[in-house]
């Protein structure tokens, strides 16, 4: 195997502040359970209580229908919960996935994890007008 080269998905997450940043690496395909792992994955997470979540896809390799599918069941989880889902640079062949089911058109996207982080502060100040 070459450098820079994935078999499977591997999946890191990783917090910045309030929000969840998911680091995909790989593909995530129906083939060899890498769709089903990447779906427990989110799951668990939204189970747990996470309403913030950044999908980096920076290092996604591939995503088929399989995986889509798990990010759009896992965005109406967390809308239907007053959460957010949003995706961090999608390239190549997963933008072209992406487009292709037109899920920029709902899913925020962000080519710089800060300005992606800072997306997710309205949410807090709504929250307190709410309150008061």
């Amino acid at each position: 195997m070459k450098k820079g080269e994935f078999v499977g998905l591997q999946i890191s997450i990783r917090k910045s502040g309030d929000v969840t940043i998911v680091d995909l690496r790989g593909r995530s395909t129906i083939n060899d359970g890498e769709s089903e792992q990447f779906g427990r994955g989110l799951g668990k997470l939204v189970a747990s209580g996470a309403r913030k979540l950044l999908l980096n896809l920076a290092d996604l390799t591939q995503i088929d229908s399989s995986g889509v599918s798990i990010i759009a069941e896992t965005y109406v989880a967390l809308k239907r919960q007053g959460g957010r889902l949003k995706l961090l640079c999608p390239r190549g062949r997963v933008l072209q996935v992406l487009t292709v089911f037109r899920f920029l058109d709902v899913l925020e996207s962000f080519e710089e994890e800060a300005e992606a982080l800072a997306s997710f502060e309205p949410l807090d100040a709504d929250l307190v007008k709410s309150e008061n």
